[in-house]
């Protein structure tokens, strides 16, 4: 059990945690989430004991392991398998001994803690971590120092992971994994024998992996039961009966208050005036909660072009001399929003590049329209941020000739206010540096934005928001993530990258989910009562049009209905009684024309959904 009893911690004179109090018992799966810079990070290094508390205590059972990535796996000519076999310092320090141990009683104590710990299954256990997390058995036997630093934090992760901690903290741990590795994880932690504490915005993690939630706000720990669906609407029950509660007492204190201010100078009323004084002093404030600080992302909406905006026509494209896709057939209009899946290193990023015109192709044809804008967000491009420039400089840079206001502007419509956008890009937080990422990608309304796991270091109120702003989004999206929840909520094209091809993926995303933790290699579609012939691409652009009139329609209506109600509301309306019952018609006939186009929009919609997946 680990307890976490009245602690207290500030940085710099600043409060991070005040009077904290939480326990965790044995075997609890647990997700810490909290507003960044609440200090979620800084707990786990308290109780790992790196850092030292200004009050209260923190306790484990004696003995107890805490495992944890703190950094990557050094870049040696060790193995990535004998890497992460020696994460498990027991094992390794007990075969080490067998080696050279010559008393007869010592070798039986040895091999009988050896044969405890399961030891000589340690090599197959590691192999499956590692093959989990996207290490092929030839990629297993390269050296660490042939990886980068992102290949590095998965060794590292392995590491952990086989060595399987009584108390495993794990810090963002899918913000270098990609969607396979992300599910794997997923799977792995809902098995996990020990207690589990994961920092994360991996919506679906949350859901699916931890059964709490340790909330850190306001420098108080609070432990909810569930996943964080279940949380939020809890929390979100709870802030409601907080801002009643607030109110409640704030009417009562200015009642309390007007009869002080009334009677307390008449020496009649004098006691009852000091009485409700006593009774103002004695009130416990109770504090409406804040709303939270949530910041849309604002991305400016592209002039529309005609279909297609890009096609390819027996396309491969590679890295020098080889080709990593091949004869590729494709093509994008402007209101698709498809998602690239496939398993690590099928060429998912070598297809965004291509997308983004930053690969050339080594056969075939590539045509875009010729008034194609395109914006490209890769992760690595937060990383290539000027770091001792201000995010006010960056976009300076790339409008030379607007306004300062308009700059201001533009970064406050992503989340990034006056004191950021004058802040060295060096000091920001990594949601804040992928923040002024998507602003340069999309600043020029591009008619196609390409992602590449665009939801790294962003926190859950700030991956709702791309969410959102991607479904307002008028230009096509093209989206590689490891967040199923952002692709199944903006993605309706799925491609699958594979082999060498790109195909639209039959099934769903859960039948990818399925596919991907049932460990086989291909997806067998159900089969269909009788095959139907696929529409051709100008029946669907069709029918899509056919579904943007309905739905523009409806929108008409509801403009319509909302003034004719407000002209109903009105009581000088009905003083002229052929007035009154001339809208009463026009408001009868507007909503059934509403019901009318409702039903149409629906049929329009169902048609478009059976062509697309025809």
């Amino acid at each position: 059990m680990l307890r976490i009893d009245d602690i207290s911690y500030s940085i710099a004179g600043r409060p991070l945690l005040e009077h904290a109090s939480a326990t965790i018992p044995y075997g609890h799966k647990v997700g810490l989430v909290g507003p960044n810079g609440a200090g979620k990070t800084t707990l786990f290094k308290l109780i790992r004991g790196e850092l030292t508390l200004d009050g209260g205590d923190i306790s484990l059972p004696s003995r107890a392991r805490i495992g944890g990535v703190r950094q990557e796996a050094a870049g040696t000519a060790i193995s990535v398998l004998e890497t992460v076999l020696a994460a498990d310092e027991e094992r390794a320090s007990l075969l080490a001994e067998s080696e050279t141990a010559t008393d007869p009683h010592r070798i039986g104590e040895i091999q009988t803690r050896l044969a405890d710990i399961d030891a000589w299954s340690a090599e197959a256990r590691a192999a499956t971590i590692l093959r989990g997390l996207g290490f092929s058995t030839e990629d297993q036997a390269r050296p660490t120092s042939d990886y980068s630093g992102g290949w590095r934090m998965r060794v590292a992760l392995a590491g952990v992971l086989f060595s399987q901690p009584d108390l495993l903290l794990l810090d963002e741990p899918t913000n270098y994994l990609d969607l396979e590795g992300a599910l794997w994880l997923e799977s792995y932690l809902q098995r996990y024998p020990h207690t589990v504490i994961v920092i994360s915005h991996d919506r679906d993690l949350l859901n699916r992996a931890v059964g709490h939630i340790l909330h850190l706000e306001e420098r108080k720990l609070v432990l909810y039961t569930g996943g964080y669906d279940t949380f939020a609407r809890t929390r979100a029950e709870k802030r409601a009966l907080q801002a009643a509660e607030a109110k409640k007492q704030e009417a009562r204190r200015a009642h309390l208050q007007s009869f002080v201010d009334r009677f307390r100078a008449k020496a009649s009323k004098a006691v009852q005036a000091q009485a409700r004084i006593k009774m103002l002093a004695k009130m416990e404030p109770i504090t409406a909660p804040e709303e939270a600080k949530f910041h849309r992302f604002s991305f400016p909406q592209p002039d529309q072009l005609s279909p297609p905006i890009i096609s390819l026509d027996s396309l491969s494209v590679g890295y020098e001399d080889r080709a990593v896709l091949k004869k590729l057939n494709l093509r994008i209009d402007q209101d698709d929003r498809i998602a690239l899946l496939g398993r690590n290193g099928q060429g998912k990023s070598t297809l965004s590049k291509l997308l983004a015109d930053r690969l050339q192709p080594m056969d075939g044809r590539i045509a875009r329209s010729g008034k194609l804008r395109i914006g490209y967000f890769a992760q690595h491009q937060v990383d290539e941020l000027h770091l001792d420039e201000t995010p006010l400089d960056h976009v300076r840079r790339m409008r030379p000739n607007e306004a300062p206001p308009k700059h201001r502007a533009r970064l406050a419509g992503f989340g990034l206010m006056e004191a950021q956008a004058t802040t060295l890009v060096g000091q920001l937080s990594g949601g804040q540096k992928a923040r002024l990422s998507l602003l340069l990608a999309t600043i020029d309304a591009p008619h196609l934005l390409i992602l590449d796991e665009p939801t790294n270091h962003l926190d859950i109120e700030s991956r709702e928001a791309l969410t959102e702003a991607l479904n307002d989004y008028t230009g096509a999206v093209v989206l590689v993530s490891h967040d199923m929840h952002l692709l199944s909520l903006v993605a309706d094209r799925l491609w699958l990258v594979d082999q060498g091809a790109v195909e639209p993926w039959q099934g769903d995303l859960d039948d990818y989910r399925r596919m991907l933790l049932s460990g086989e290699q291909t997806y067998t579609p159900k089969p269909e009562p009788k095959a139907a012939k696929r529409p051709s691409r100008d029946r669907i652009l069709e029918l899509r049009a056919e579904a943007r009139k309905a739905e523009e329609r409806i929108e008409k209506l509801t403009e319509m209905l909302e003034k004719l109600d407000k002209i109903m509301a009105d009581p000088a309306t009905y003083d002229d009684k052929s007035r009154a019952e001339a809208y009463g018609r026009k408001h009868s006939e507007a909503t059934e024309a509403m019901s009318r186009a409702e039903s149409l929009w629906m049929k329009a919609l169902e048609r478009l959904e059976a062509a697309e997946r025809a």
